[in-house]
Parts: structure tokens; sequence; C-alpha cells
């Protein structure tokens, strides 16, 4: 069994788990050799057994093959490593835990977001975030910190790991200018693992050449949010030595990070932001006011806040296809994320399970971010695992080639709305069947109704106004018994049973817009409670249309006003269980203060509810239903 230097060990192999014992080495055979470092693991796991005070501590400039900010020379990305002192000593070579990012040093905070206020949507016309700032960009060739910023090296340095932490092409130390999401960025992060596999060239700060020849060229990614986004971008290269990647609440679609449908929406608690403001906001202002401001004027021009249409431009920062992918994929994601929402986890999702990717999923109650080290889950043999724990193994598994069984435990871990976690042998469920809720209305003015039966054979039609500017949604979605001209809202029965809900609901809805020449368009779904309870209703999840886009995104097709028309979209992707008791809502509506532009109110749409439905995809199909 492998062995750490400082100790002769006995590795002893009892039910699976690895029980380490130290013995002591005759003297004449410790003069006449070193023991070889190894990794110890014990239930599973490696165990830190490396000195992380004793770490080598470096920063090397990786080449790439892009060239951003034009000026005839590729330009060097900045990495920082940190790697067990046997790497240096003794050669001892180890598997690489790579985190690259666009938010290491030098962002803007105070980056001019535009206004969200319109007299007019753009689109009408047609024819056919706020942040600490970090500080000022530091000169280049900077000298690394003992100690990483992070816990990564402080976690899985002792554990015979070495820990890279790169900076992003235009950002911090890095040459260039952000590219935000394309193919340039993505070659500029892949490069560092060509490296470490002996395919690309890297400098010291004085630029002699470097080589990695402490690694074994096996390497997994990890990070959250953008930082998670890079190793789904590299993952579509299909560049050998990624072997694993760890996205936390990480893009798949920058498209559907800031649109929807044909609609510019803003992730949440970012009212406002832009591709082009992000992009600003990593390079730091000394660069997005200097050198680079030709290459982000090109991002501003080419996002499209007009038609929000889905486009060349979007397409190249669209990772939605794992064709290539050689790596598997551990998908980490909260489900009450509005920030990075839950399609650009559900959608990678799928094409990795088109594809037979090895993945593994872990979604938790919470937002923007991961669950939390300590989160726990009971799998069904009786043995409980932490997330941390869970990552580890992981990462053991795919670069140390540790026997530990994780692949052999259920796919999907889920954190239900108690806050336990319970695990599924898929994502969504495979039980999960569409079930059609027919909007119904039996005048024109009063909340209407979800059922599963035959529409009412009197065809109502109802109307509200838009009036996003003045109204939040909080109220819009409140008092489903009251009556309220800015929005419709439909109620099923109270449910005999738990009723849950796995994948993508899906809004069709006949409608016309009156008097102007477009809209926007937005649904949410609500957990309504029971029936006379005062607590406020639970958003469960929402979606937004542009009606211009509803043949599909890449395209703005005109409406004729007063005309009845027929849109089809999902909403983002959801797991939830509705109690027994509860009530299921569906509230329509059109601007959303929170996240879409918002234009002078004013703008009359006009609902057939009877040729209208909600889908929802129910676990045990229509009969859990019971109305």
């Amino acid at each position: 069994m492998r062995r750490p230097s400082s100790l002769a060990l006995l590795g002893v192999a009892i039910s699976g788990t690895l029980v380490v014992v130290a013995t002591a080495a005759p003297a004449a055979a410790q003069e006449a050799e070193t023991p070889s470092p190894h990794i110890v693991v014990s239930g599973g796991m490696t165990q830190p057994v490396f000195s992380f005070a004793d770490a080598i501590e470096e920063r090397v400039y990786v080449e790439t093959p892009v060239d951003t900010d034009h000026d005839g020379r590729l330009d060097r990305v900045a990495i920082d490593i940190s790697r067990p002192l046997e790497t240096e000593t003794q050669g001892f070579k180890v598997p690489v835990i790579f985190e690259h990012s666009p938010y290491r040093k030098g962002t803007w905070g105070d980056v001019p977001y535009p206004s969200v206020l319109v007299d007019e949507l753009p689109q009408n016309g047609l024819s056919s975030r706020s942040r600490a700032l970090a500080g000022p960009t530091p000169a280049p060739n900077a000298e690394a910190k003992a100690n990483l910023p992070g816990s990564l090296d402080d976690y899985y340095v002792p554990r015979g790991y070495a820990v890279v932490l790169g900076q992003s092409v235009g950002t911090g130390d890095s040459d260039g200018c952000p590219t935000s999401g394309d193919q340039a960025e993505t070659l500029g992060t892949k490069a560092v693992i060509d490296w470490l596999n002996g395919r690309a060239k890297a400098f010291d700060a004085a630029g002699a050449p470097v080589d990695a020849d402490w690694t074994t060229g096996a390497v997994g990614m990890t990070g959250v949010s953008y930082n998670g986004t890079l190793p789904n971008q590299v993952a579509t290269t299909g560049v050998k030595g990624l072997k694993t990647i760890v996205p936390v609440s990480a893009i798949s679609s920058w498209y559907d990070y800031y649109r929807a449908n044909g609609l510019v929406v803003a992730p949440g608690t970012y009212q406002g932001e832009d591709l082009d403001i992000l992009a600003q906001y990593t390079a730091g202002e000394a660069r997005a006011l200097g050198d680079c401001v030709d290459e982000l004027a090109q991002i501003t021009e080419q996002q499209d806040r007009i038609t929000g249409d889905y486009s060349k431009f979007w397409e190249d920062r669209d990772y939605r296809d794992a064709s290539d992918v050689k790596a598997s994929v551990f998908v980490v994601h909260g489900l009450n994320d509005w920030n990075v929402k839950t399609e650009n986890f559900a959608g990678w999702w799928d094409e990795l399970a088109k594809r037979d990717v090895p993945r593994k999923i872990w979604l938790h109650q919470g937002g923007h971010g991961g669950p939390g080290n300590n989160a726990s889950v009971t799998l069904p043999s009786g043995q409980a695992w932490t997330y941390k724990q869970t990552e580890n193994r992981w990462f053991d598994y795919w670069l140390w080639n540790v026997d530990n069984g994780i692949m052999d435990e259920p796919t999907a871990v889920v954190q239900r709305e108690d806050r336990n976690y319970t695990t599924y042998a898929n994502w969504p469920d495979n039980a999960a069947k569409d079930v059609a809720l027919r909007l119904a209305a039996t005048d024109p003015t009063t909340t209407g109704t979800l059922t599963t039966g035959k529409a009412p054979k009197d065809k109502v039609e109802q109307s509200f106004v838009d009036e996003g500017r003045t109204i939040r949604p909080s109220t819009l979605v409140a008092g489903p018994e009251t009556t309220s001209p800015n929005r419709l809202a439909y109620v099923s029965p109270a449910l005999g049973q738990n009723v849950r809900i796995s994948g993508r609901p899906e809004m069709r809805l006949r409608m016309a817009i009156e008097n102007k020449p477009d809209a926007n368009l937005t649904v949410y779904l609500v957990d309504y409670g029971v029936a006379g309870s005062t607590a406020a209703p639970t958003v469960v999840t929402r979606g937004w249309m542009d009606p211009q886009n509803r043949k599909k995104a890449s395209k703005t097709d005109q409406l004729k006003q007063g005309k009845m028309y027929d849109f089809r979209w999902t909403l983002e992707p959801k797991d939830y269980i509705f109690q027994a008791g509860h009530r299921i809502g569906v509230v329509v509506f059109s601007s959303d203060q929170d996240y879409t532009l918002l234009p002078l109110g004013g703008t009359e749409l006009r609902v057939a509810p009877n040729d209208s439905e909600l889908r929802l995809p129910v676990v045990g199909g229509p009969a859990v239903l019971g109305f």
C-alpha cells in the first residue's frame, strides 16, 4: 500500500478500510534507504499526512495560444502553485486541483450600470452588479504569497495534491483583455492543463522557462460561480489530462444567465447587469478605461440588449455540448439560486446524461454557492458523508484512483424543504411525468383555477395591465383570493397528499397584447399553502419570455396588436414538494422589477385561460394530484 515519507507504515485492509499502523524500521535500513512518499487512505479518503507548513509555493506565467488585447504577443496567465515538499525533494508526483478565476485581484467595483427604466421596451421599434472593490490592478510579475487564498491548498496539499490557483486572461496579473466566456477565455484556461501535461510553455517572473515535472498530469477543476463556469468551458474541449470537474453554482450558457426566451433578464440581485458590465468588473478600471476599451465596447455591441435574441455571440458562450467531454462531472447547485439560475445546471446535466458522461449531482436548498462543507447525507447503506467528504472522495477516485465505491452510490443527492438530504437514482426523477393543469376562469375578474379536468364551455377572457415599475412581484403573488388589475392568478384545490415536482415546468399561454408592439411576459409558480393561512406564499420557480420570440429564442417576429397567439416556454427547473393541504398557484404578469427591463406602465394584455395550461413534471403522474 502507499506510505507517507515520514514513517515506515504497515497498511492492513479491513472491510475496505485502510488501517495505518506505524512500525519502526531497522536502523540499517533507515541509513540505506529513505522510504518513498505516498498518500495514506483511510475510510476511502486520502488523509492529511504531508506538512502544509513545508509546502512549496511558486508563481508561474503560462503562455496561452490567444492574444486577447491584440498587441501581437501571446497572452500569459498567472498561476500560483502550492505542492508538498516531497515533490521537490523526493521526486513525488502528485495530481492537481485547479481553480481558475477572473476575480483574484484588481476588479472594478464601481462599474456604472445601465438603467432598466425605459420609456418603451427597446424591441418595440423593431421591424421583424455593485461589488466591493478589491483594489487597483497590480503590476505584472507580482510575487506570490505564501499560503494561497482560500482553503483548497490548506485542505488538499496535506492529502497529497498540488493546488493551482489561476487568473483568467485579461484579469489580475495575467495579460490581455477579458472576453467573458468565449473560446479565447476557454483556451487561456486550457493552457494551464496543457502546461501541467508538458504541452505548453511557462515562465517564472524573470522569464526563465519552468516545467511541471512534479505532477502526474491528472487534473481536477473546481470553483464556485464564474470559477465553476471555467471548468465547464474547458471540459467541452476534451483536453487530455482533465480527469474530473466539480462546478458549483456554475454557468453552462451565458445566454441563460443574462437572457430568457428572447427577453433581457438580469441575474438575481444584480438588476441591470449584462455581460459587458461583468467584463469591465473583472478587467479592473485601468484596463476597462485604457488598453481594453475597444475590446469591451465590442462586447457591449454584440450582446444586443435590443432584441434579446440568441446569436453567434451567445453561441460562442454556450457549453451545452458534451460530445467532446472526457472528464467526469460532479454538479453542485442551489435549488434557490436566482443568480446562476437552475437552467444552467439542468441544461448541462441533460447533455451529460445524453452522452453518458460519468456524473453525480448534489442539489441543496440554498441560493448562490455551495451547500456548506458540513452538509450531510445518509446513503441507503446507512453510511453518512458530509459534502466535503464527498468532494474529497470524488477527487480521490478520479485523480488518485482510490477504489472507494463513490460511483456505486446514488447519482443524485437532494436537500428537501425540511433541510434534510435524501438520495435518488437520478435527476430529474425517472418517475416524473408531465401533467397538464388547465387554467380555467368563469368570469373576467376573479381568480381562476387550475384543474386536470375539462375546461368550462364558456370562453371567458381575462385582462391585466403592466405596472411593473410601481408594484413588486411579492405584491403581485400575494393574496390569491383577491383580484388585481395587474396580474392574473390561478389556484388549484387543496392537495390530498404531498406532490413532488422534478424537472422543468412549462407554461402554455394563449394571449394578446392590446396596445403595444411587444411586452414583457412573466410567470411565477407559487405554493399558496393552506387556505386561510396568513403565511406568505412561497415562490417555487419563475419564467420569462419575449412574446416576439414565440417561435425561437434566435428569431424576433412582430406581433399584431390585439391578436391572440399561443406562447410556450419553460420555467426554471425545480425539485420541490408541495405539502398535503397546500395549493398550487400560477401567477401571470408582465414586467418583473427584480429581473426585466421596466417600461412605463399601461401595456394591456388579454389572456384566454381556457385555452392555456401549466404543465408540471409530477413524480407519480396525474394520479398523485387527485383533482
